[in-house]
Parts: C-alpha cells; structure tokens; sequence
C-alpha cells in the first residue's frame, strides 16, 4: 500500500487533460453507462410499484410502508462486507449478470402472484429484501469494476458521467412508472421494471471478457474472514477513507432523518401545494445534473479532497433550511435547500467514490467498497426511524434541526487537523 503521505498527481485529478472525449469513444464504458440508466429506470418502477401495491392494494399502514423501504437498505448494510469479497474473487462479468438476471426473476414474480391472485404483504417483504440485497450486492461490484474497465486518471470523470446516466433514470423512472401505474395497474407495471433490469443484464453480458478474470488471484487468497480483514484494514489504516466513511455515515444519519420528515413536514405543517412539492423536487433533479456538469471541473480546481471537504460542509448547512421554511417562505426556503443540497451532495459522492477508488489497491477494490457502503447505508434506515419516532414526541421542526446538526457535525469532521495528506493511487 503506497504512503498515505503522497498526493494524487494533476495528471490523475484533471483526468490528464481530456478524459471526456476518450471515454465518449470507450465502448465499455458506454455499456457501463447504458446499465446505470437502465438499473435506474428498474429500481424507481419497482420502488413506485411496490409502495403502491402495499399502500393501496393491500392495505398496509405507514409501519409497513416503512418497512417496505427499510427491507431495501437493511441488506445492503448486512452484505455489502461480503459482496466487496465476492466482487474480488468472483468472475465480474458473470457476476454481474447473474444478479441482473436474479432480478428480473425476483421483481417478476410480482406480476405472476397477481395474475394468480396469490399477491401479499409477506410476498411484497420478500421481493423488497431480495431486491436490496441484488441491488446492493451489484453496485459493490461495478464500482469494483470500474477502475479495471477505465484509467485511473479517467476515473473522475468516469464517476460523473456514471452518476449522470443514473441521474437520467432517476428522472424519467418515477414519471414512467407513475403513467404505467395509472394506464395497466401496480403489478402489470413492474413487467417494465423487469424488462429495464433485462436490458441491463444484456448490457453487462456485452461487457469485455476479460472482467470474468478475479482481481485477486487464487494463490494469494486468505480464508474468508480474514480477506473481510484485509478490507477493513485498508478503511482503518488510510486516514482519508476512515474519515470519508465516518463523516459520511453521520451525514447520513442527519439527511435520512430530514428526508423521512420531508413530504409530511412540507404538505402537512407548510401547507405546500402539490405544484410547489413537485417543483422542490424538480428542483432537485436538476440541481442533480448541475452537480454531474460541474463535479469534474471543481475538484480538479480545488484538488480532489478539498472539494468533498467543503461540499460536506455546504451539503450539511443547506439541510437547516427546511427547518427555516418554517419561519416564513417556506416554497423559497425548501426550493434553495434542494437547489443547493442536490449540486453540493452530487459533488461530494462523486469526489468520494473517485478518492476511494484511488486509494483502493486491485485486489482489494470490492472490499473497500463493501464496506464503506455498508456504513453508509446502515444509517440510512436508523435516521429515518428515529426521526419517525422522535417528531412524534418533539415535533418536526426540533427533529429537522437536530438533523442537520448532526449532518453538520458530521461534514465538520473533515476538517479535523491531520498529518497526512490524500494518497495516491497505490502501484
């Protein structure tokens, strides 16, 4: 492992000149990109679907709506240690295909049940934990393989244009569903959910085939627990990945609970209109895109690091004015915290995810990932329910402020003097 005492090159934070330009004529890349949007397009059909088939077909309460989405974490946060290990030893591509494959099984088993009349809460729990578990277990390993398919200078850019193909899904996905929703039904509608994940087993199966070789090698393998080790070695020993998964587990606690709070907080207590709630989050999709324009450009201005340091930060203090739209112009106050939180919060997982892979050495890509996305995604579901549980007692506003103070404490963290310097990648 190089010294954590070296800074990445400019070569390596600019993308060495031109990276856009190579990665528009990179044919796995652009099947890389193909699949986000494609996964992206499945998950927000399925996630729409779902809800509604519990909510309105089925009966559930807010409880099992919230269990319903919780399920989609929790297995995520229980195995991505494991997937980072299998991402490392398994054959990528084939890896990667069976668990699209898996999904376009799981997710369509809900349109068969209802076509039997065989539908229930118990059968949506399953698809919901199941999915996850695909979902979370698939993203360890693509971000494994992205620095085996791109340079490391490129990868930069490669995260940003990543995140935007997904950021297109995101987009189009809800609309798509909600008109599928409303013309044939919850069930029929997660067929397109399964078609979207088909396609993207179809894009990963054309991905090159020399990702079907392990990056570690069967001769240098540990047992299981002890490779578990080696990656959260690795986490603990680079101070830069101990910070970026501690701060960034917290921040996730605070904007989790925000988000649980968010649509209640803003239709029930801000008496917002639908077109003013539809256009906050409009808001948000664009201020997404912005943050895919302008990732690249800002970290390479401010260096790598520094740009997840302050974006943290900004991110966290956008987070206090949902608790101020109370105070007054609460349609402005929401719309600049989604403007401002989506582009900052874009930024900030771009550099992330880039200064991770950097740091990352080969073989041990997956594991370093499995975990930090286990971290991050544990808090998620405990921010959420606490909030819940809290509002409750406290009232909303108080909960909101306590989140984004502790988002804000988290992102501070950053900012804690250290002795070392971001590394660079290691050879």
């Amino acid at each position: 492992m190089a010294s954590s005492s070296t800074r990445p090159s400019r070569a390596a934070a600019d993308g060495g000149g031109k990276p856009w330009g190579a990665l528009r004529r990179h044919r796995p890349f652009l099947l890389l990109c193909g699949e986000q949007a494609a996964s992206s397009i499945g998950r927000q059909i399925t996630a729409l679907a779902l809800t509604l088939l519990a909510v309105t077909r089925l009966d559930a309460g807010p409880l099992g709506a919230s269990a319903l989405l919780a399920l989609t974490y929790l297995p995520g946060a229980v195995l991505s240690p494991f997937a980072g290990v299998l991402a490392d030893r398994a054959r990528l591509r084939t890896l990667a295909v069976t668990l699209t494959s898996l999904q376009v099984a799981v997710v369509g088993s809900v349109p068969l049940a209802g076509g039997l009349g065989r539908l229930g809460l118990p059968h949506l729990y399953a698809v919901a934990a199941l999915s996850g578990a695909l979902t979370w277990t698939l993203s360890v390993a693509l971000q494994a393989a992205l620095p085996r398919v791109i340079r490391p200078e490129q990868l930069l850019a490669g995260n940003s244009a990543l995140t935007g193909a997904r950021t297109a899904g995101q987009i189009g996905g809800p609309a798509l569903g909600g008109v599928l929703v409303g013309l044939v039904g919850a069930a029929p509608a997660l067929l397109a959910g399964t078609a979207a994940y088909a396609v993207e087993a179809l894009l990963l199966f054309a991905l090159p085939a020399s990702l079907n070789g392990p990056a570690e090698q069967a001769v240098r393998r540990a047992p299981r627990l002890a490779a578990l080790r080696e990656g959260l070695a690795v986490v603990r020993a680079e101070p830069v990945l101990r910070r970026q998964v501690l701060a960034g587990a917290g921040f996730n606690l605070g904007s989790g609970a925000a988000d649980a709070l968010f649509v209640v907080y803003a239709s029930r207590e801000l008496v917002l209109p639908a077109w003013q709630l539809g256009l906050i989050y409009t808001a948000f999709s664009v201020a997404t895109v912005a943050g895919v324009l302008l990732a690249g450009r800002f970290a390479t201005s401010v260096e790598l690091y520094r740009a997840t340091r302050i974006c943290a930060v900004v991110a966290a203090l956008a987070i206090f004015l949902v608790p101020a739209a109370s105070l007054g112009l609460a349609f402005p106050a929401l719309l600049a915290y989604q403007l401002l939180f989506g582009i900052t919060a874009t930024v900030w997982a771009i550099s992330m995810t880039t200064t991770q892979q950097l740091i990352a050495p080969q073989h041990l890509q997956g594991r370093v990932a499995g975990f930090a996305q286990a971290a991050l995604l544990t808090t998620v579901p405990v921010g959420a329910l606490s909030a819940g549980a809290l509002a409750s007692r406290l009232g909303t506003v108080p909960v909101l402020t306590g989140a984004a103070t502790a988002a804000l404490l988290a992102a501070a963290s950053f900012w804690l003097p250290h002795h070392t310097d971001p590394p660079r990648r290691p050879s």
